[in-house]
């Protein structure tokens, strides 16, 4: 059974949440301000953290930077894109505004573990796209796809992710350490050529741009 820590100093939507995970077959951990929340994680490791970011005592923002190794959805009434970007730059798997849709946040937590679970093993899919971190190869419908160095970061970020769309700003600093060389400029020409060698395959355009914000994987 995967666990799962609720991190909310708001009763009704903690108890709204743990009801909802349970009934979902998820066992539940349970912190109502950022500093109970270090104890709690002192003495249990979940599988994943729902975190709210106004907490009494430590803020949800201090407690992120303390939680390694575990994905953590931020929950927050914070709309602003730049709060997002800067959440998950600081170590967050997902956001999502207050008031969610609990259907939308119970597949993000499925995705989310998914992904951890492919982490551990190398192995990332999304529909008819695969990518094994091993070999550092990526395959649609079975059929190997070539791609530059470049290109691999971001379709590795893209798999860990897929469905959200994440900022120019974000895909550049998460594939930094594998591509310093690439600028906001020449991003958009590497991902053109990544969607051109995805769409040569299969005849289906597998990520989307989305004007003015980033890119997703469909």
């Amino acid at each position: 059974m995967k666990t799962i820590a609720v991190i909310d100093d708001d009763i009704h939507i903690g108890n709204m949440l743990e009801e909802i995970l349970r009934r979902e077959g998820y066992g539940t951990l349970r912190a109502y301000s950022g500093t109970e929340a270090l104890l709690l994680l002192n003495r249990e490791r979940p599988d994943l953290i729902l975190l709210d970011l106004m907490l009494p005592g430590l803020s949800g923002d201090e407690v992120l930077k303390k939680i390694p190794g575990i994905p953590v959805i931020v929950l927050s009434a914070k709309a602003g894109i730049q709060d997002k970007v800067e959440l998950l730059l600081g170590g967050a798997a997902d956001y999502m505004t207050k008031p969610f849709d609990t259907r939308e946040l119970l597949a993000r937590i499925a995705v989310q573990l998914r992904n951890a679970a492919a982490a551990s093993s190398g192995l990332f899919t999304f529909g008819t796209l695969s990518l094994d971190t091993e070999s550092r190869s990526v395959f649609l419908d079975g059929t190997p796809v070539h791609l530059t160095r470049t290109e691999y970061a971001i379709m590795k970020l893209l798999i860990q992710n897929p469905g959200q769309v994440l900022t120019k700003s974000l895909l550049l600093e998460r594939i930094s350490p594998d591509t310093p060389d690439c600028t906001e400029s020449s991003l958009k020409i590497h991902v053109s050529n990544l969607r051109k060698k995805l769409r040569q395959v299969d005849g289906v355009d597998h990520i989307e741009a989305v004007w003015g914000i980033g890119f997703r994987l469909i």
